[in-house]
């Protein structure tokens, strides 16, 4: 009788070990400076780091060594654990956080104290480390304006400190919470990724440090996205399937970047499962996801509807109505950086709408071929927004992730597809391509008409008062408005990127007539303005709000003798 022959267990993949090595080394990052931090004056989190230094390099040779998927797998465990280590260290010594997590904090104490929360000014949270949001009406918004669920969650956390602790707290524990939900939900061999893509690189542990109720709303997209195209398969949403739209109500009272998603989820849920039951059956699962997401919505902001309706509308709109001056690094730097300005800055607004509108719609045309970037599209538009900055497109990386190994091609095979006649004839190519040309070309078109807009100001320095051979107490202006409207300019001066408080103007008309040239004399915000280091460019810029415009010009202020 022969001896049973026993078989070896399968290798990991390589591939395998590659993105666990990878999600180990992106820990790296950032590392060091926190570690510097800590041993000056918090030696426990010095030495906690020191022993996930140890864990990265044993997790580095094990991730190559090891032979069976199972021990692959742990590494995988061990990497995540140092990874959510990392992240806590570094909240501890970095909780401060920014503008968003103070005005969180601050909405959580009013409502505690049973205070209204939108529509009041808190100017006292700002100041020379809190960043303001400056407007084109020549101030700034101290106000609220997001959904209520950060400061509702906030509250319970008020004791761990003032300012913005809380919130940061809340949001650094919605990013791990979130981290190792994707992770789970994850198949085995991708787990690394997720390790890598939200806790990795520092990159969006430093949002959740900051307060950003963005990544409240991230957490709560994970589940969402996570094989989201089998929603409602079989025509039933079922306990799995109203959690994710529970999940996505959540998160659209969160922060309002869901708002932008929200739409192409929707639709190409029903695609998909069109495509399998038929249009009656399809509306109806996408009916019930509305349904479901709604009502949570709705009692998360129920409170607030009912004290404060206004106030509550105004300030969850806030973001895409206060008209805040352009910053980001999208389109408007033709405008900001490129070129002196733009007489037609509403066209940047109008050339987003259109460009989510339209990429909405190519969506619906193509959603066998476009429905695995569902999660990537809507971010497209804020390339074109007045305010594009980068943490719009990377704070949602993760769901990019969760599209890519859950909802790939063959998930949508079976989508349903619009088909009018001139798109499934003879010449149905060319015919297709043409029709997403003519649903981007107005977005294109907007775009182009606000970067191509001339500054309806222009600007030439009279005289220059200084209170010390660097530094400028006062500054005349001689203005032209060039343009056919009466403008009300707002000054201010900038070093390199961003924008400077706005000067006060202490002479000169509010209001200038179009074809009308009047002298200004400016203050500084702060009684001086200290001039850079040769070789900095200084740039006076003008902002309008009625037409919303925009107006610079580089001056010359050199140190007197």
């Amino acid at each position: 009788m022969r001896p049973a022959v026993s078989v070896a267990p399968e290798p990991p993949a390589q591939w395998h070990r590659v993105l666990t090595l990878l999600a180990d080394i992106s820990l790296f990052i950032g590392t060091r400076s926190v570690w510097a931090q800590a041993a000056s004056h918090r030696l426990v989190v010095a030495a906690v780091i020191s022993v996930c230094y140890a864990s990265i390099l044993v997790c580095g040779v094990l991730a190559l060594v090891v032979r069976r998927e199972r021990s692959l797998a742990r590494v995988d465990l061990c990497v995540l654990v140092t990874a959510v280590t990392l992240v806590l260290c570094t909240w501890v010594m970095n909780h401060n956080g920014s503008d968003e997590a103070d005005l969180t904090a601050q909405a959580a104490r009013e409502l505690v104290a049973g205070h209204p929360v939108y529509g009041q000014p808190w100017p006292w949270l700002f100041g020379h480390t809190v960043a303001l949001t400056p407007t084109v009406t020549g101030g700034y918004d101290y106000t609220y304006g997001y959904p209520p669920l950060a400061p509702l969650l906030t509250a319970p956390l008020l004791w761990l400190g003032h300012g913005g602790v809380p919130t940061t707290a809340l949001s650094t524990a919605a990013l791990i919470v979130g981290a190792v939900v994707l992770w789970r939900l994850l198949p085995g061999p991708w787990r690394p990724a997720a390790t890598m893509v939200c806790l990795g690189f520092g990159m969006l542990a430093s949002y959740g440090r900051l307060g950003y109720p963005a990544i409240l709303a991230l957490a709560l997209l994970v589940p969402v996205v996570v094989r989201w195209p089998r929603i409602g398969r079989g025509g039933r949403l079922g306990p799995a399937g109203v959690a994710q739209a529970a999940c996505l109500g959540a998160a659209c009272a969160a922060q309002q970047l869901p708002w932008f998603l929200a739409p192409f989820l929707l639709a190409g849920i029903y695609a998909v499962r069109r495509g399998e039951l038929g249009a009656r059956a399809a509306g109806l699962v996408v009916l019930r996801v509305v349904g479901v997401a709604a009502t949570v919505w709705l009692l998360i902001n129920t409170y607030f509807i009912v004290s404060e309706p206004g106030a509550w509308l105004d300030g969850i709109a806030l973001p895409l109505t206060q008209g805040a001056v352009l910053h980001g690094q999208g389109l408007v730097d033709v405008s900001l950086y490129l070129t002196n300005g733009s007489d037609r800055l509403v066209w940047y607004s109008y050339a987003s709408l259109l460009l989510l509108g339209g990429l909405l719609a190519v969506f619906v045309l193509f959603v066998r071929r476009l429905g695995p970037a569902a999660t990537v599209l809507p971010w497209l538009a804020f390339y074109l927004a007045t305010r594009s900055q980068d943490g719009y497109y990377l704070m949602m990386t993760p769901l990019w992730l969760a599209a890519a190994v859950t909802a790939p091609l063959p998930e949508f095979a079976g989508a349903w597809q619009p088909r009018p006649r001139p798109l499934s004839g003879p010449h149905r190519r060319p015919a297709r391509i043409a029709a997403a040309v003519l649903l981007l070309s107005p977005a294109v078109a907007s775009a182009s008409l606000a970067a191509t807009g001339t500054p309806p100001l222009h600007m030439a320095v009279a005289s220059v008062g200084r209170a010390a051979p660097t530094a400028v107490s006062r500054l005349t202006l001689r203005v032209t408005n060039t343009g056919d409207s009466a403008l009300t300019p707002h000054f201010t001066l900038t070093r390199g990127q961003g924008m400077d408080p706005y000067w006060s103007v202490v002479r000169g008309p509010a209001t200038l007539p179009a074809h009308a040239t009047a002298t200004y004399e400016l203050r500084p915000p702060t009684g001086t303005f200290t001039l850079p280091r040769r070789g900095v460019r200084v740039r006076l810029r003008a902002f309008t709000p009625s037409p919303q415009t925009l107006s610079s010009t580089y001056i010359r202020l050199l140190p007197s003798a």
